[in-house]
């Protein structure tokens, strides 16, 4: 549907040129603030002002869905009524981003079969325990968690037979991890997957690619706000996280959070990977910074 904008609107009101339905055109710069606020106390989250479209864009099709007339209707929607606790499930789908595909960070996954597992496993020997954790916390439609599981399906299962791997894939979107669990791809997202695992681990059916049970059933997805301290209490024990292109969404204070979070999550000794373009740097001083072949990682001591 086209949106256009005739001089005479308020920014409150909605219009489109092909019927008598209205559309939102502009969120007031009150009304905007208000929404970063809230979005901010939920997630984390933080929209700069020059997002302002940005976050329009994203809210307006909830809004048209529940037929209010404003965004500030929509967020009172949200903050007061009985409803509001559940339309954050639709809310969060639509102000994140879940743009990923198979063996996006090849260089993490051989690090962490050639070279954290195993040292991971030698602690553990000592201290006769028999189960690794490996958590992808922004997990999106699954391409991450489902990469790692292939790499300890072929590479480290059969050599590790006495041990268990436990690989857990969370999110903020409900949608992304309903995805996740059906498990179905375009060619896009499996176009970096090697031969052999394409041929192994997934049946193409038309267009699309389906991951194999057997991959399928080493991972559990869970819906989680790594913002929200008491869904973070639940998670422990964890011996490796994956958490690529998540602190670049988040302002100084709330990387700050997220990051103690996932350190309290992470076993001694364990491992914490991010993406290409973020850093550690001045946001905590917990983690020992460690170089692998072309990546590096955060140990936690």
């Amino acid at each position: 549907m086209r949106l256009e904008a005739a001089n005479n609107l308020k920014s409150t009101e909605f219009f489109t040129a092909k019927s008598n339905e209205k559309l939102f055109v502009e969120m007031p710069v009150e009304i905007f603030r208000q929404w970063r606020e809230f979005i901010y106390e939920k997630t984390g989250i933080f929209f700069q002002d020059n997002k302002k479209y940005l976050l329009e864009s994203r809210l307006m099709r909830r809004l048209l869905h529940l037929k209010l007339n404003s965004y500030e209707d929509y967020l009172n929607f949200v903050k007061k009524t009985p409803q509001g606790r559940y339309e954050l499930r639709y809310l969060y789908d639509g102000i994140t981003i879940n743009e990923t595909f198979f063996f996006r960070n090849q260089a993490q996954l051989d690090a962490l079969v050639l070279k954290v597992i195993p040292e991971i496993i030698s602690v553990k020997k000592e201290l006769n325990q028999k189960k690794i954790r490996i958590w992808s916390a922004a997990v999106s439609s699954g391409e991450e968690a489902y990469s790692i599981a292939m790499m300890i399906n072929d590479l480290i299962s059969n050599k590790y037979p006495e041990y268990e791997f436990e690989i857990l894939g969370t999110d903020i979107s409900h949608t992304a991890l309903e995805a996740a669990v059906r498990g179905i791809y375009s060619e896009y997202s499996v176009r970096n997957v090697p031969v052999q695992f394409l041929k192994r681990y997934f049946r193409k059916t038309d267009n699309y690619f389906e991951i194999s049970p057997i991959i399928k059933a080493m991972v559990d997805f869970r819906f989680l706000n790594l913002y929200e301290d008491i869904s973070m209490i639940g998670v422990n024990n964890i011996d490796v996280i994956f958490c690529a292109n998540v602190l670049i969404y988040f302002d100084q204070n709330s990387k700050i959070k997220v990051i103690n979070n996932l350190y309290r999550s992470l076993n001694k000794n364990g491992y914490l990977f991010i993406g290409y373009s973020e850093s550690l740097h001045g946001i905590s001083k917990a983690f020992r910074l460690i170089s692998f072949p072309k990546t590096i990682g955060y140990k936690k001591e």
